[in-house]
């Protein structure tokens, strides 16, 4: 391992030019404003210094790096500085919720430059659910003036499951199984002109806080809002499984013939959880969410818990406090040692739609695994 961050280096090999550069332009975009120099990336990469100086002219000459400097000189020639330059292009993310569609233009770097919400009924037919997705793309794009020459890499899309995120074909959406079959990838990039890349709201949320997470630690995100689902990060990257449906965790079920759940079946979490919400009783939501949780930490042995979702965001300590509260207990009682910290996600429903437009930046930075190729999938990078 070279990297920091647990991933492999790179390797002086024609055939991973793009791999090479995608760990090159990684580095930089961590690097920030301060940039970094080509002999440090060849260090932290375990490329060649004449590998980095072909891989970083290609990159200044596409416009996606740029001199930021010149280190002081410590006896030699001095070193010059490279950052990433984060108006080179842009994504769009896009959260297509039960009620509401958000959408948010971001930058290289990852920094929200316009964002936009209206009002969205999934249950309506797909042509005008489509349809009101394409047009939040075009207004997002709109409102951020000056971007319009700059090229957008491709759009994110997240919604609730399940769904099949290397297809980009929905499944029986949770409350609407109307959508079952449909394939939302091929759609939404017809009308809108650009790649586009499918998957849960909860994947996206946590791609998002994946990529910002220094330490690389295994996390659950565990997302409350119009329903309540889970995105898992173990060993690094999104665990979607072997049918992309992982993640699923508002199904689970903790009350033998409980109430009806919109996914079809009785006593789930989700069920349990909203009827709290919705009588005002947040203490049971949360105990009830405490309780998934806990079991979901000892089926897993993960390090964390984040909490998010509007719903959350409303109220949150008492979810924090609410859910912390099961998992110590449950930590005492089997004597596993430290409860695993409990937090919350920055942002409400944020999260989701910035992570959806991670779905799209997520390749260029050499984290190919998390999204699909093929046919309506992402392009080459352009290096």
């Amino acid at each position: 391992m070279n990297r920091s961050s647990g991933r492999s280096g790179g390797a002086n090999l024609p055939s991973l030019r793009h791999h090479n550069a995608s760990l090159v332009l990684d580095l930089l975009r961590a690097a920030g404003e301060r940039g970094i120099s080509r002999l440090e990336l060849a260090e932290r990469t375990g490329l060649t210094p004449q590998a980095v100086s072909k891989i970083t002219t290609r990159l200044r000459a596409e416009g996606l790096a740029a001199e930021a400097g010149r280190l002081a000189s410590t006896g030699g020639k001095p070193r010059t500085v490279l950052r990433l330059v984060p108006d080179a292009g842009y994504a769009v993310g896009l959260h297509l919720d039960r009620d509401g569609t958000t959408a948010v233009l971001v930058d290289l770097a990852g920094t929200p430059v316009a964002t936009r919400t209206t009002p969205l009924d999934l249950g309506a037919p797909a042509a005008e659910v489509v349809g009101a997705a394409a047009r939040a793309v075009q207004t997002v794009r709109a409102d951020a003036p000056g971007t319009e020459d700059h090229r957008v890499f491709g759009v994110g899309a997240a919604l609730p499951g399940p769904l099949d995120h290397t297809d980009g074909v929905l499944h029986r959406v949770t409350g609407f199984p109307q959508w079952d079959g449909y394939p939302l990838r091929e759609a939404l990039a017809e009308r809108t002109g650009l790649p586009v890349v499918v998957d849960k709201d909860t994947n996206a949320a946590a791609l998002g806080l994946a990529l910002r997470a220094p330490d690389g630690s295994d996390f659950a995100y565990l997302h409350l809002g119009t329903g309540l689902g889970a995105g898992l990060v173990l060993g690094g990257g999104v665990h979607r499984g072997a049918r992309t449906g992982a993640g699923e965790f508002g199904h689970q079920t903790l009350q033998l013939d409980g109430p009806p759940c919109g996914c079809g079946g009785r006593g789930c979490v989700e069920a349990l959880c909203l009827a709290a919400v919705a009588r005002g009783d947040l203490a049971e939501a949360a105990r009830v969410l405490g309780t998934a949780a806990a079991n979901l930490v000892g089926l897993l042995d993960i390090g964390r818990l984040v909490l998010g979702g509007r719903t959350v965001a409303a109220d949150q300590d008492v979810y924090v406090d609410g859910v912390r509260a099961v998992v110590e207990e449950r930590a005492r009682r089997e004597g596993t040692g430290p409860a695993v910290p409990v937090t919350v996600a920055p942002g409400g429903d944020r999260p989701v739609v910035e992570g959806a437009a991670h779905l799209v930046l997520a390749p260029l930075f050499g984290r190919a695994g998390e999204t699909p190729a093929g046919p309506g999938g992402l392009p080459a990078p352009p290096y």
